[in-house]
């Protein structure tokens, strides 16, 4: 037998995932927060994610946003916790370089909510590429 019995592109069976009604709202709210298309998200997430990480990708998410409600600023309105453990859509070590960099912003002066919009900037660009 020289045949594989399981598809070796997922592609598809990642995009049903994805557009199914809990994970498109997920992508949809991940999207907005972070100010980056749903799709350029779906396509990101399908290329970093297994399938087992997709399938819990709400519940993940949903527990996640639970536990950021206790984290300091600026760490919560970042998502550190939510988008580089929950969702891993950013390694842990890139996230924690962004919060030192908003930090170091706001320490010189730079408005809170200003410095948050850049490390959202910064998220995206490490996403986006």
């Amino acid at each position: 037998m020289s045949d594989y019995l399981y598809e070796k592109d997922l592609t598809t069976m990642k995009y049903d995932i994805l557009k199914s009604c809990r994970h498109d709202q997920v992508i949809r709210e991940i999207s907005a927060d972070l100010g980056i298309s749903g799709m350029k998200l779906r396509r990101y997430i399908m290329s970093r994610f297994d399938m087992l990480l997709m399938e819990n990708l709400p519940a993940r998410y949903d527990q996640g946003r639970k536990l950021m409600q206790d984290e300091p600023c600026p760490d919560r309105e970042l998502g550190s916790l939510l988008y580089s453990r929950a969702v891993p859509i950013i390694e842990v070590d890139r996230m924690n370089d962004i919060i030192a960099e908003v930090r170091g912003m706001m320490i010189r002066g730079i408005p809170e909510k200003e410095a948050v919009e850049v490390g959202k900037k910064m998220i995206r660009e490490a996403i986006t590429g």
